[in-house]
């Protein structure tokens, strides 16, 4: 008699690995084309070496090599000074899917999933058919153990094909080398060079270096020698739990007591919390938590939304800084003004989060094209499906005209900007395995909202007061050219010599007025006083540098004294009412007409150069 079909298809049924399924489906992780397979794997392999570098407190110094290796095939070689990894642990980090150490830990971290570097590993035994090669080394005087390995995609185990002992000249790291099929592109926002440089941004206390595959070198520099405030790791919130976690949280608790259990098992729950939950759910705190039903489960997960429960702790967030963003921002785009904000931490579904923008505008950056947007999570560049991401869709609802940007039709506006949207959390909700851009979650798109406007109302003030100064420029531009052939004209008539202009000037545009004046004694010493007068109608404070190749004495008030080589930088700080003067005194003890004649001309620090007369005005700092 013939056997069941039932039984005859189950004959066919087997495990499946993880290992197999992304070998199938590699696309789901980010390897679905030349060039992103490319940036997939030098994201896997960077974001590991600063985490690693932060978690040891070590400043980062990564290498970034890309070599050709034939036609079709790149060599990719990450190498950086982070604290290296155990022996045993080595074949696992590259060899296994889904193991880590961070998946189970609350807190904010580039990666979590355990999927990315080994991801990567597989990859490249796919495409290039060779094994990957890792050097690391835990200490100074210890050995550097060399593996080169392949993932069995059968049983997600790592196959050693080479465990050696080699010679390495870092103190710690690890490196990390694989030859994948990809292909090198530059020019476009989708790039390694961008993603370098986005990197570079958001984690300015990191030192990159790049070596592209024609050998041409670029150092994306660190700006701060600043760690950033290392995250901790926190129990989850209740707000953020499901009726199956929950039970499965009550099923093997080591807890024998309910009240207990919560106390010890959640984030914000104390004593008190803790029997008003019971209470609210009618079960008592005694209770054993294991003996608990499914109904008595659900209804505790109700009695967490009646109790008030404070937010989870925001210590485990670790946001870049205003400061740092700023200096990320100017030291990668060439601009006339920067803004960036941090809002406070906010909560969904349990989970904290914290939005950070900054936007940069003027300077190099096209003027007709749409504005860059750089997306960011938890400090990681999100460079595909900008479309899809909530941030973008947070751009797009805003009302761009308001803040002095064109939105033709709608959607992302243009103009010569670039935003920079960070969302930094314990669990970014991203769309796909993939994580290339974030899920509209209500609660994220109202802050990245709100951290937008708060960035482009100042973006706005700087447009209204350039707009102004403009103006001023161009009334100061005529007068300039009229009053000074009237001055000589009237000066030719009356056979005199021609007169300074500059306090008539000053006082039509309502500016700060700034002159020298040297008064030379019989013993060949000079008497010289700064003065300044404030003709506009608001007061202004400033630095005045008075640079020159002399000591001065008697001087009042008392300066500051920068030595620069064989010049002497003397800065006093100052603040003029409107219609006030000040009057800076001092005295060389030799001054010949040929010195005063080279003396260099007085800088104001602090204003813009339309409102002062008779100086050199800068707004940042010499």
């Amino acid at each position: 008699m013939a056997a069941p079909i039932a039984e005859e298809l189950a004959k066919k049924q087997q495990a499946i690995s993880v290992a197999e399924f992304f070998e199938k489906n590699r696309q789901i992780l980010g390897f679905d084309s030349a060039p992103r397979s490319l940036i997939t794997t030098v994201k896997e392999a960077v974001d590991n070496s600063l985490d690693a570098c932060e978690e040891a407190d070590v400043l980062p110094d990564i290498l970034v090599q890309i070599e050709r290796a034939d036609k079709d095939n790149l060599t990719v070689i990450v190498e950086d000074n982070g604290p290296g990894i155990v022996k045993k642990q080595i074949p696992k980090v590259f060899g296994k899917l889904l193991y880590g150490s961070r998946f189970h830990a609350l807190k904010q971290s580039r990666g979590q999933q355990g999927i990315g570097i080994s991801a990567s590993v597989l990859y490249s035994q796919l495409t290039a058919g060779r094994p990957t090669k890792v050097i690391s080394t835990i200490g100074h005087g210890l050995h550097a153990h060399y593996y080169e390995l392949m993932i069995n995609t059968s049983t997600n185990e790592p196959e050693i094909l080479k465990d050696n002992i080699v010679d390495w000249d870092r103190p710690h790291g690890t490196r990390v080398e694989l030859e994948i099929e990809a292909s090198y592109v530059k020019g476009r926002r989708q790039s390694i060079f961008e993603y370098l440089k986005a990197t570079a941004i958001v984690n300015p206390h990191a030192r990159i270096t790049l070596i592209e595959p024609d050998g041409n070198e670029v150092l994306f520099d660190r700006a701060t020698d600043k760690l950033p405030v290392p995250s901790k790791e926190i129990l989850p919130h209740p707000h953020g739990i499901e009726l199956g976690t929950l039970m499965k949280m009550l099923r093997y608790t080591q807890r024998q007591r309910l009240g207990a259990f919560l106390r010890y098992s959640f984030t914000k729950i104390g004593l008190l919390t803790a029997e008003e939950i019971c209470r609210a759910a009618g079960l008592d705190p005694e209770t054993d938590p294991r003996s608990l039903t499914r109904d008595q489960a659900k209804k505790l997960l109700e009695a967490f939304k009646k109790v008030k429960i404070m937010s989870p702790p925001t210590d485990c967030l670790s946001p870049i800084g205003e400061d740092l963003i700023y200096k990320g921002l100017e030291k990668e785009f060439s601009v006339d003004f920067i803004a960036t904000t941090t809002r406070t931490p906010s909560v969904f579904s349990g989970n904290p989060f914290v939005v950070e923008v900054g936007i940069a505008y003027g300077g190099n950056l096209g003027k007709d094209d749409r504005i860059e947007i750089m997306r960011f999570a938890n400090r990681v560049p999100l460079l595909y499906q900008q479309g899809g991401c909530v941030t973008t869709h947070a751009v797009e609802s805003i009302k761009w005209k308001q803040y002095g940007l064109n939105q033709p039709g709608g959607g992302i506006p243009t103009g010569s900007a670039v935003l920079l949207i960070h969302v930094a959390s314990t669990n970014v909700p991203f769309t796909s395995e993939s994580k290339d851009a974030i899920a509209d979650i209500p609660e994220i798109k109202d802050e990245v909202e709100l951290a937008i406007k708060e960035v482009s109302r100042k973006f706005n003030h700087y447009l209204t007061k350039q707009g102004s100064l403009k103006k001023r420029r161009e009334k100061e531009i005529i007068i300039t050219k009229v009053l000074p052939r009237m001055a000589a004209k009237l000066a030719e008539t009356l056979e005199k010599d021609v007169p300074d202009i500059n306090p008539v000037v000053a006082k039509i545009m309502g500016n700060l007025l700034v002159s020298r004046h040297i008064k030379k004694n019989g013993d060949g010493s000079a008497d010289i006083s700064i003065r300044v007068k404030n003709f506009g109608t608001r007061l202004h404070k400033f630095k005045m540098h008075e640079m020159v190749p002399y000591h001065i004495t008697n001087v009042v008030p008392e300066p500051k004294v920068v030595t620069m080589g064989n010049d002497f930088d003397y800065i006093w700080e100052i603040g003029v009412s409107p219609d006030a003067s000040k009057v800076l005194k001092y005295t060389v003890e030799s001054l010949s007409d040929d010195e005063i004649s080279r003396l260099p001309e007085i800088i104001v620090e602090g204003v813009e150069e339309e409102i002062v007369t008779g100086a050199k005005a800068i707004k940042g700092v010499i």
